[in-house]
């Protein structure tokens, strides 16, 4: 029997026409503009948290999370208040929208040096510690005996030529406490070089399931050498700190070398985002080793150096960066 003509479509086969007319819905709603979602999550304050803590935890600068919420950078937040966690695009357009500008990075190029990359990206986070920029007049030998240490250290730890000329606006790591070069409180210059010493800055990204089980092996537990490396580098490769690391995990070039000459039998690519975890993995699973598991002062020893942990104790910095750490961790399944 001939089926009735659907008023609609002039279909005679219902079956035909309803799926017609469900295809012609859904292309319709394809069609329809998708009103702006905002990607901010919702965070309940909780005792002892700070605007400064509640940014760090989401790598965000306290300016950054002040200016998405209306409140001035110094603002103290209450107990059970939300504060809105804004996306990095929702960060940045509340800081275009305050008149805040972000710092552009600088480099320069030539003389055997690669263009120095944004500045490790764990913001709110304490600064490197030791960093410092090469001044018109420095020397590495003369840099080295004002810190305290002999010149091949400096140099092997910043893979540095010692026989080189040190190149104005080189960024270098000083020793962990070691009073200021005579030249600090000259202006720094603006352009910024790296020395080219392994590992090597990347463009490469991981996330935190592929960090963890990367550490694991290596004997670091997974949750805390992912939270080291989202307070060093927010997961990003291509990150260089003012102190002259490198990578995910935030590697120095002298930790690199020691790394591969006495942690592994398998040399570490340079190049490799997953070997710069690797390296730092069994780094940080060496100072679990050597304080005895304890957690904290091996995070402190990754950031201040055990040697300087040992006879130091921890810097105001250095405690700031544990207690961030262990915030962070919580996220990453520790």
């Amino acid at each position: 029997m001939r089926g009735k003509v659907n008023p609609i479509t002039h279909e005679r086969n219902p079956l035909r026409a309803l799926r017609a007319s469900l295809v012609a819905a859904v292309v319709a709603l394809l069609a329809t503009p998708a009103a702006p979602a905002s990607a901010h999550v919702l965070h309940t304050v909780t005792a002892g948290e700070t605007l400064w803590t509640i940014a760090a935890q989401s790598n965000l600068t306290t300016r950054t999370v002040a200016a998405y919420n209306g409140l001035s950078d110094d603002a103290n937040v209450v107990l059970g208040s939300t504060i809105k966690i804004p996306s990095v695009a929702e960060g940045q357009a509340a800081l275009a929208g305050a008149g805040i500008a972000p710092a552009a990075p600088t480099a320069a190029a030539g003389g055997g040096v690669a263009p120095a990359a944004a500045p490790a990206p764990a913001a709110g986070a304490p600064a490197a510690l030791g960093a410092y920029v090469v001044r018109p007049g420095d020397t590495l030998s003369a840099l080295a005996a004002q810190t305290g240490v002999a010149t091949d250290q400096m140099a092997f730890m910043n893979g540095l030529d010692p026989a080189a000329p040190l190149l104005i606006g080189t960024v270098l790591k000083l020793p962990s406490g070691a009073p200021a070069p005579a030249r600090a409180s000259l202006p720094a210059p603006a352009a910024r070089v790296v020395p080219q010493a392994s590992p090597v800055p990347t463009a490469a990204r991981l996330d935190a399931a592929q960090i963890k089980a990367l550490a694991a092996p290596h004997g670091a537990p997974g949750s805390l050498a992912a939270a080291i490396a989202w307070q060093e580098s927010g997961f990003n490769n291509a990150a260089v700190s003012s102190a002259n690391a490198r990578g995910v995990m935030q590697i120095m070039p002298g930790t690199w070398d020691w790394v591969n000459r006495n942690l592994t039998a398998t040399p570490l690519d340079p190049a490799s985002a997953a070997d710069n975890v690797r390296a730092g993995s069994l780094y940080l699973a060496s100072l679990l080793r050597d304080t005895g598991g304890d957690a904290r002062m091996a995070a402190a020893a990754y950031y201040q150096g055990l040697a300087s942990v040992r006879s130091r104790g921890l810097f105001e910095d250095t405690k700031r960066y544990v207690d961030n750490v262990f915030a962070l961790q919580g996220r990453f399944g520790g």
